[in-house]
């Protein structure tokens, strides 16, 4: 891992953007905001680019409002299809694509104006395959911007072991669409279709092809985090039991293939604990009980592992008592878990706030 400060990816003059970007866009019933996120794509700095807009079986008036940006600038394409969801919309989009590499914008969101120049400038300059950015989380009641001005450039299986790890001082998550990829690292890798949670496998293998990794530490994507409607906005759902965990299961099958045992702990250890989160968000919630008990019970089958997870390096040896306490008596967990929430976490802020005046 190299860490350079202040980088700054060269300029890309308008005569030497010789190579096609490839940006794959996906848009359902989104037709509050879609305008603004394509025309955030085609307002950028590199501008040789092929935008191709999948309408995955809009019943609002978002495929005619994409019908006419397609009008007015060529570089626009229109797939309208079936709705089948992002994996099948953006597998769409890949299959048509033309250029050596590929970017992805959800369709409510929007893209800083010289994301896709920077991006490929660092990757080029870096002689990556993969340029990742940090981004924005746009709310209603603000925006969240963590931007630190320096990029990190991650060797072999760095960028992986960070994204396992899920470091928080960097942005490199499940989310496909803050990256910029060299098409030959998606090359049999394919988003799962029908399914939620499709960004989980596919960060996964990308991040495991990727030789080398240039990281900007800077937004450039700006992330609407609580639009009315998303899928993603539920937090636990049946999607969580029938797609999400299935998907954790698989990523730590494909890290175990890889021979990287290690990191196939460190992904348990991370999982197993957002499962025991996902319970105490549960306990006394209305309408939660089926869920609890689908937790407990998954829980408990994977014991042995959870137990062996927990004593993973990383791992917070507070967790392991927590995890302890949930095995003894799940209903002194969540106690627990709440008793921390609502007093000692705010009580060491409160020292906290006191000491540093």
């Amino acid at each position: 891992m190299n860490i350079i400060e202040g980088y700054r990816p060269p300029k890309i003059d308008r005569e030497e953007q010789t190579e096609l970007l490839s940006v794959v866009m996906t848009a359902y019933n989104i037709e509050a905001y879609i305008e603004r996120g394509v025309r955030s794509v085609c307002g950028q700095t590199y501008h040789n680019l092929e935008i191709i807009v999948v309408d995955d079986g809009s019943t609002d008036g978002t495929g005619t409002i994409l019908d006419k940006l397609a009008a007015s600038d060529a570089r626009i394409r229109v797939i309208h299809q079936e709705n089948g969801g992002h994996g099948r919309a953006r597998n769409a989009g890949i299959a048509r694509a033309h250029g050596d590499y590929i970017g992805f914008v959800d369709g409510d969101d929007w893209i800083d104006p010289d994301m896709y120049e920077k991006l490929f400038s660092a990757l080029k300059d870096q002689e990556a395959d993969l340029a990742v950015c940090r981004y924005r989380q746009v709310s209603r009641t603000g925006t969240v911007d963590g931007s630190v001005d320096r990029a990190v450039l991650f060797e072999e299986q760095e960028a992986l072991t960070v994204y396992v790890e899920e470091r928080e001082e960097f942005s490199i998550q499940n989310a496909a669409w803050n990256k910029l990829y060299r098409r030959s690292i998606l090359e049999k890798n394919a988003f799962p279709e029908g399914v939620w949670y499709e960004d989980i496998m596919f960060a996964t293998r990308a991040l495991a092809c990727a030789k080398r990794c240039i990281y900007l530490d800077i937004a450039l994507y700006n992330y609407i985090i609580d639009r009315e409607g998303s899928t993603m906005n539920r937090r636990i759902n049946s999607r969580t039991f029938t797609d999400q965990i299935p998907a954790y299961y698989e990523k730590t099958n494909l890290l175990q293939n890889m021979g990287r045992g290690d990191l196939a702990l460190t992904h348990d250890y991370f999982f197993y604990k957002r499962l025991l989160l996902f319970y105490g968000e549960l306990f006394q919630a209305e309408d939660g009980d089926s869920y609890r008990m689908r937790l407990e019970e998954i829980l408990r089958h994977d014991r042995k592992r959870a137990e062996e997870a927990f004593l993973a390096p990383i791992a917070d040896p507070r967790d392991k008592k927590m995890l302890q306490l949930f095995y003894r008596s799940p209903e002194a967990y969540c106690r627990k878990l709440k008793w921390d929430e609502q007093v000692v976490i705010p009580c060491k802020a409160w020292l906290k706030r006191i000491l540093h005046r």
